[in-house]
């Protein structure tokens, strides 16, 4: 029992449980709207577009979350404008903007002679997140948890069919922008925690999970937190043990719970077929 419990005796591992609870509500969330809307490329393109957001905040002296949201913004705004105004298909679009701010982010880095570990931006830091971390990324996560849940009904129906959502009169380009804006807050309240490259496993992968194993909406919000926070929380008590970084640990088993659910809807589909 003692061995069991061994990890929780460390400060740095009780902010790392606690940054993965945190992080795990919001993620999960906003992950279903994004696999319903077809915008998981959107998710990976705003979380590699941020870095050069985050290297010119750190030359201007500014918090590094407010460089990370401005680019986030910017990009997935110039995405969405270029898309409607041009032939170029918004996939496409997507990933020349964010390769390019990518790049552009690397090139910054470089010629800057900083003390910010630039793995500790992409792959995160988990075990060296502080209590000002903790408290940030709380606020931006409860802040994004309460809007999808208080208004979970209209982004399903933005998501499913934004035609009909105009017809009847909704707020369609508010709800559109709005779901933009919460998606490069999560992606800055994950930036501590399993940093640029991996925040996109978080933002994917329980509601394509939660996608597979359940028929409606409301059921698949609540399976898709289940299983990141399980995720989550089971990924950083597992890397200590293994001695590997809690992220990439996270992201590895979101990937077999995937595996898993695939096989099972695929097993359930094809023997529900062979009874008709």
């Amino acid at each position: 029992m003692d061995m069991l419990l061994f990890p929780f005796q460390f400060g740095f591992m009780q902010n790392a449980f606690w940054i993965a609870a945190i992080i795990s509500v919001p993620t999960a969330l906003l992950s279903c709207f994004l696999v319903l809307k077809g915008w998981a490329l959107m998710g990976d393109a705003v979380s590699h577009a941020v870095l050069p957001g985050v290297v010119l905040a750190y030359i201007l002296g500014l918090p590094l979350i407010i460089g990370a949201f401005v680019a986030g913004m910017l990009t997935a705004v110039a995405t969405g404008y270029v898309s409607d105004n041009s032939r170029v298909k918004q996939d496409t679009v997507m990933g020349v903007i964010f390769s390019g701010m990518f790049g552009l982010g690397i090139v910054m880095y470089v010629g800057l002679k900083a003390n910010v570990h630039l793995d500790h931006i992409l792959f995160g830091n988990m075990l060296g997140v502080d209590r000002q971390e903790l408290v940030t990324a709380g606020l931006i996560s409860a802040a994004v948890a309460i809007i999808l849940l208080t208004k979970w009904k209209d982004f399903m129906l933005h998501a499913f069919d934004p035609a009909h959502a105009r017809a009847i009169g909704m707020p369609v380009d508010l709800l559109h922008y709005g779901l933009l804006a919460i998606l490069s807050l999560t992606i800055v309240a994950t930036l501590t925690a399993t940093g640029l490259i991996l925040a996109v496993g978080l933002l994917i992968a329980p509601g394509a999970i939660a996608f597979l194993l359940v028929r409606r909406f409301g059921l698949m919000l609540l399976v898709s937190v289940f299983v990141c926070v399980i995720s989550m929380l089971g990924g950083v008590y597992a890397s200590f043990f293994l001695d590997s970084a809690p992220a990439p640990t996270i992201i590895l088993i979101l990937t077999a719970i995937f595996i898993i659910a695939l096989t099972y809807r695929t097993v359930v589909t094809r023997l529900a077929s062979r009874k008709i």
